[in-house]
């Protein structure tokens, strides 16, 4: 017993170690993602004259199909083509895939002259570079979900699962700092000129740091496991044999996607555009919400290791439903930046149930051959649907006077997703990861 005791205890320590450098490795790509991702959005501002001339039909057509029909018809056929390989291949090699293809993105768009000197050329590429981008993304979700999940221990997978969204959130953070950092550095002319490049060739070399981190990183047992055991049908075939699983995907992405979108990406148009906040105000309280909401993630994917992941999502959806509309409605009355703030953090509490242990739930729902596309396509083909298209309805409710109308649709949508907590099984007690 003694000698046993002996051998064992210096395995803690090793284990420990390789369970952070995984969690590292396999998310830091997904900063550098996302970085890359709200970067474009973030400075189309300042690059838009040189891709696309004003009164140019064809570039103007060109620019919308990059920025919305790329942005989001590519994210779920990207959740596709990389979760197929994923599954196939291994999670290490598609997480190397997925970053090289945002690299060369980012590289695309930093290195590719403007219209003045290609022509129709110019923003020919740009479609192509988010194209590349697009499909990076959207299998970057499935696959690292699904590694981070397959990599953590059964006590702190939820722990470990969260820095999903601490990375997504920090890349966000970093685009918005990158952006205010040029502009107290360079002149609005400068930045039009050649400013603009610099953030694509920051987010280039950061993706080319991540392949190396990447490079060396372990392949996950499950996989190792289930590698010999594909299944002799299609991919796609396979997962419709799970329609409970998917379904549960698309419902419980449903709400969550709606709240995320709301209080992260469309809110700071929100403070200015209703509230009556100044840009700077509105940018001020979105980067402070948006660091406080990325400190919770840990925490709460740690509490879901305590007491499970089913209470976190249905206090979310309760919560959600039931102050959503409360929430936005003394937004549009608020007098103070400190109140701003205060509600949206209250708000992104609420979120923080879902977002905390999404990727998690999805992962521990599928058997490992078909995980990554189970967990990746799903998801991908809602957040389209859904929270790609909040910020579209938000301004078309207030177009029509009805600003209201949006607050009872996100409600309506995670109420929805409320049913779906309420009758899933919680998936801490009932992994399939566990049966790898």
């Amino acid at each position: 017993m003694e000698n046993s005791t002996t051998l064992t205890l210096p395995a803690a320590p090793k284990a420990t170690s390789q369970q952070l450098k995984s969690i590292f490795s396999g998310s830091v790509g997904n900063l550098v993602e996302w970085y890359d991702w709200y970067v474009y959005a973030a400075f189309s501002l300042y690059f838009a004259k040189a891709f696309f001339p004003q009164g140019d039909l064809t570039a103007q057509l060109l620019n919308t199909a990059a920025v919305f029909a790329i942005g989001f018809l590519m994210r779920p056929i990207g959740g596709w083509l990389m979760g197929v390989y994923a599954d196939r291949k291994g999670r290490k090699a598609a997480l190397l895939l997925s970053v090289l293809l945002m690299c060369f993105g980012s590289l695309i768009i930093a290195l590719t002259p403007g219209y003045a000197t290609l022509g129709v050329a110019a923003p020919a590429l740009l479609v192509v570079a988010r194209l590349l981008q697009g499909l990076s993304v959207g299998g970057e979700y499935g696959t690292s979900a699904t590694y981070l999940s397959e990599m953590a221990g059964k006590e702190r997978r939820g722990f470990f699962a969260s820095f999903q969204y601490v990375t997504l959130i920090s890349g966000q953070l970093l685009a918005l700092g990158v952006l205010i950092l040029l502009q107290n550095v360079l002149s609005t002319e400068q930045l039009e000129s050649w400013g603009w490049r610099i953030p694509f060739l920051i987010g280039a070399a950061c993706a080319v740091a991540a392949l190396w981190l990447r490079r060396n990183m372990e392949e996950t047992e499950s996989f190792t496991k289930a590698r010999d055991q594909q299944p002799k049908e299609g991919v796609l075939r396979t997962l419709m044999r799970h329609p409970k699983a998917v379904f549960t995907v698309i419902g419980l992405t449903l709400g969550g996607s709606l709240a995320f979108y709301t209080y992260t990406t469309y809110m700071q148009k929100y403070l200015v555009n209703t509230v009556g906040l100044s840009k700077s105000e509105g940018t001020l309280i979105s980067a402070a919400s948006l660091f406080l909401f990325m400190l919770l993630q840990p925490i709460m994917g740690a509490l879901s290791d305590r007491i499970g992941r089913r209470p976190l999502l249905v206090g979310f959806g309760l919560l959600g439903t039931l102050c959503t509309v409360p929430i936005l409605t003394l937004l549009q009355s608020v007098t103070s930046l400190w109140g701003a703030f205060a509600l949206i953090m209250f708000a992104l509490v609420i979120v923080s149930g879902y977002t905390s242990v999404n990727a998690v739930v999805k992962a521990e729902l599928f058997p490992a051959e078909i995980r990554a596309i189970g967990v990746g396509l799903p998801y991908a083909l809602t957040q389209s649907v859904a929270g790609g298209t909040v910020e579209y309805v938000a301004l078309w409710f207030k177009s029509i006077g009805n600003e209201t109308g949006f607050f009872w649709y996100i409600t309506a949508g995670i109420a929805c997703s409320l049913l779906v907590y309420v009758c899933m099984r919680d998936t801490r007690d009932h992994s399939l990861i566990d049966c790898d």
